[in-house]
């Protein structure tokens, strides 16, 4: 499992990279990828495309992100399996954020 961030050349999105499981073992290296950019100055996008697997806890994780980030923006999951899409699906997170 890792995490890591990168930020867009404008500097107004930060995208945060999910390799392996993304679990309550990543939670804290995931709270810190975004926490290191002030609250509410940055979007958000996760891309899950080499995540194998998505636990509770890391949909809590998601739902702290979204709060952290700008208000009025949506945060975006993207390059997400099929399984993981459903997942969120199934929790109404395609609601919440937007989802790919």
């Amino acid at each position: 499992m890792s995490i890591t961030s990168s930020v867009s050349s404008d500097g107004a999105v930060v995208t945060i990279y999910v390799t392996g499981h993304f679990d309550f073992a990543s939670h804290q290296e995931f709270m810190r990828a975004y926490k290191q950019h002030p609250r509410g100055e940055k979007s958000f996008v996760v891309d899950l495309k080499h995540a194998e697997y998505m636990d509770s806890s890391a949909m809590g994780a998601l739902l702290q992100l979204r709060e952290y980030g700008v208000k009025g923006r949506p945060t975006e999951v993207v390059n997400s399996s099929d399984g993981v899409r459903e997942i969120l699906r199934i929790a109404n997170f395609d609601k919440i954020f937007k989802i790919s």
